[in-house]
C-alpha cells in the first residue's frame, strides 16, 4: 500500500481526471489550421522567450528523469546527485553550444537540420529511423511506468488496472500530440513545468522543516536509513565502485539528454536567435531550480522512507518521491493536498512528456520519411506533398507511433524498463550528438560521413546495450534469471560516443573527392548556423 488516507486518493482521482479534461480542451483551442504545417509543427513561432522556456524544460524533464533521479538519490546518495548535476549541465552545454544554431537552421525536424550541410533522402530516411530509435524506447519507460504508478498512488494491485492505466494514459496522449500540435503540447509541457515546480518546492520545504533546516542532519539520516554506510556519501556504490562506469553514465547523460530529438527540435520553434538565448536561459534556471529540489526530495526520501521500503515498492526507486510525498505531508485536508499536488505533478508530466515525444516522431515520419524521402521516389518530377495531406500524415503517424509505444509499453509493464531509458541516452550521445556537432562546425562533413555517424553509432549502441547489467547479469535486469553479460559498463557511452564520432570522421576524410563540395555547401549554410543569418527556406 502506498499510504495516502482516502481523501488524498479520491483527490488524487479528481485531479487526474480535472487534469486531463483541460488538457485535452487546451489542445482542441490551439490546436493549428487544418493545413498550416508552421503552426502544427513549430507552433509558428508565436511562444514568448518565457513560454517557450519553460516548455523547453518541460521537454528537457521527463518523467524518467525525474523519478528516476529521485529514486538514485534516495538509493544511492552521492553518485544520484552527480546525476542530476549532469541533467543540469546537459541543458547548459545545450544553451552554449548548440542552441543558437540550431534555431538558426531552421526547419521542422533533425532531418531538416541535418540535410542543410548534406541534401538527400538517405539522410532524411537515416535521421527518422535515428529519431525513433531515440525516443520510441523512452516513450515505452514512460508508459510502462505510468501503469504502475496510477496504481500505486490510488491504491490498486490488479494487472488489469496497470494495462487499463497503459492504454487509457497512451490514448489520451496520442490526442493530444495529433489535435494539439507544438502549440497545443507546448501550453501543457508550460502548465506541467509550473505544477512540478509548486510540488516540488512545497515538499522539500516539509523535508527541510522535519530536519530543522539543518542539511547535516537529513544527510546523516539518510545515510542511516540507507543501510549502506559512509559509502551512501561518497562515489561508487551505484556502479559498484567502478569509476570508467560512473564516467561513461555521467558522459552519457550530458551529451545525450541534450540532443533528443524533441530537445532539439525546440529551438527552432524560437522567433530569433536573442529569443532563443532568452529562452535557453529560462529553462536552464527552472531545470537547475527543480533538480535542486530532487536532490533535498531524493535524501528526504533516504531519511523518512529508508531503503527498505523505497526497493519493497520497485527495485528503482521510481515511487520514492510519492512515498516521500505522503511521509512529511501529514492527514487531513491540508495533507491530502499536498499529495494531490505532487501526483498531479506526476501525471501531468508523464502526459506531456510522452505527447512532446509522440510529436517529434510523428513529425520526423511524416516531414522526413514520407514528404521528402519516400514522396517521389520513383517520378522525380512530381510535386511536392501539398500542407494538408503532410498534416493528415502527421496525424496518422502520431495515432502509429503512439498505437505502438502503448503496445510495447504493455508488453515490457512486468519488466525492469531502465535498459530502455540507458538505450533512449546512449543513442542521443552516441549518434545524434556527432551528427549535430559535425553538422554545425566542421566544413569537410561530408553526406558519408553523417550517414556513418547516425548508423555507426546506433548499431553500436543496439549491439553494446544487449551485453550491460542492466539486460541480465543481476536482479534489476530485464531478464533476471539470465546471464549474458560481456559489456562491462552500465551504459554503453564510453565505447559508442567515440564510435560515432569516429566513424563520421572516417566517413569525411577516407572519401577524398566528395571534400571540396563539403567544403562549398558548408561555406554557403556557414552565415546561416553561426551569425543568425536568416534561415534558408528549404525543408
Amino acid at each position: 500500500m502506498n499510504g495516502f488516507d482516502n481523501s488524498a486518493q479520491s483527490m488524487s482521482l479528481v485531479a487526474f481526471l480535472a487534469v486531463a479534461t483541460v488538457a485535452l480542451l487546451l489542445c482542441v483551442m490551439t490546436g493549428p489550421d487544418r493545413d498550416d504545417l508552421d503552426e502544427f509543427y513549430t507552433g509558428s513561432r508565436t511562444l514568448s522567450p518565457l513560454q517557450n522556456g519553460l516548455a523547453l524544460a518541460g521537454d528537457y524533464l521527463s518523467a524518467a528523469t525525474v523519478l528516476g533521479t529521485t529514486g538514485i538519490i534516495a538509493l544511492t546518495g552521492y553518485d544520484g546527485m552527480i546525476l542530476a548535476l549532469s541533467i543540469t549541465l546537459s541543458l547548459v552545454l545545450l544553451m552554449f553550444l548548440l542552441a543558437e544554431p540550431l534555431r538558426n537552421a531552421g526547419g521542422f525536424t533533425v532531418g531538416d537540420l541535418l540535410v542543410r550541410r548534406a541534401p538527400g533522402r538517405a539522410v532524411r530516411i537515416t535521421a527518422c529511423a535515428t529519431t525513433l530509435a531515440a525516443l520510441v524506447p523512452m516513450m515505452v519507460v514512460q508508459l510502462a511506468s505510468s501503469g504502475d504508478l496510477l496504481a500505486f498512488i490510488l491504491g490498486f494491485d490488479s494487472s488489469g488496472f496497470r494495462t487499463g492505466a497503459i492504454i487509457g494514459l497512451g490514448i489520451l496522449m496520442i490526442g493530444y500530440a495529433a489535435i494539439g500540435g507544438m502549440k497545443g503540447t507546448s501550453l501543457i509541457q508550460i502548465v506541467k513545468i509550473l505544477v512540478l515546480l509548486i510540488a516540488a518546492f512545497t515538499i522539500s520545504v516539509l523535508i527541510m522543516n522535519r530536519f530543522d533546516w539543518n542539511t547535516g542532519a537529513l544527510l546523516s539520516a539518510a545515510r542511516y536509513s540507507s543501510g549502506a554506510g559512509a559509502a551512501y556519501l561518497r562515489s561508487g556504490l551505484q556502479f559498484e565502485g567502478s569509476g570508467l562506469d560512473m564516467v561513461s553514465s555521467e558522459l552519457t547523460v550530458v551529451l545525450g539528454a541534450a540532443c533528443l530529438p524533441h530537445v532539439a527540435m525546440r529551438m527552432t520553434s524560437s522567433r530569433s536567435t536573442q529569443a532563443v538565448r532568452r529562452s535557453m536561459s529560462w529553462a536552464v534556471a527552472v531545470v537547475a531550480t527543480i533538480c535542486l529540489l530532487v536532490v533535498v526530495i531524493g535524501f528526504g526520501a533516504g531519511a523518512l522512507v529508508g531503503h527498505d521500503r523505497i526497493t519493497a515498492a520497485g527495485a528503482s526507486g521510481n515511487s520514492s518521491i510519492l512515498q516521500v510525498s505522503g511521509e512529511v505531508a501529514g492527514g487531513g485536508q491540508l495533507g491530502a493536498l499536498v499529495v494531490t499536488t505532487m501526483t498531479t505533478a506526476i501525471f501531468l508530466t508523464l502526459l506531456a512528456s510522452v505527447a512532446g515525444m509522440i510529436l517529434a516522431c510523428a513529425n520526423s515520419l511524416a516531414h522526413d520519411l514520407f514528404a521528402h524521402g519516400l514522396h517521389g521516389v520513383r517520378d522525380p518530377g512530381r510535386k511536392p506533398l501539398p500542407g494538408l495531406s503532410e498534416m493528415r500524415t502527421a496525424q496518422a503517424s502520431a495515432v502509429a507511433v503512439g498505437l505502438l509505444a502503448t503496445t510495447l509499453a504493455v508488453v515490457a509493464r512486468h519488466w525492469n524498463v531502465q535498459a530502455l531509458a540507458t538505450l533512449a541516452f546512449c543513442v542521443g550521445a552516441s549518434a545524434l550528438a556527432p551528427a549535430l556537432v559535425y553538422s554545425m562546425f566542421w566544413r569537410r562533413f561530408t553526406r558519408t560521413g553523417l550517414l556513418c555517424t547516425l548508423i555507426v553509432g546506433t548499431l553500436t549502441v543496439l549491439v553494446l546495450i544487449t551485453g550491460t547489467n542492466l539486460v541480465s547479469g543481476s536482479p534489476t535486469s530485464v531478464f533476471p534469471g539470465y546471464n549474458f553479460n560481456w559489456f562491462p559498463f552500465t551504459t554503453t557511452g564510453l565505447v559508442s560516443i567515440p564510435a560515432g564520432f569516429l566513424a563520421g570522421w572516417l566517413g569525411t576524410v577516407l572519401p577524398r573527392h566528395t571534400a571540396p563540395e563539403a567544403r562549398r555547401l558548408y561555406q554557403a549554410e556557414e552565415p546561416c548556423f553561426l551569425a543568425g543569418a536568416p534561415p534558408a527556406t528549404r525543408h
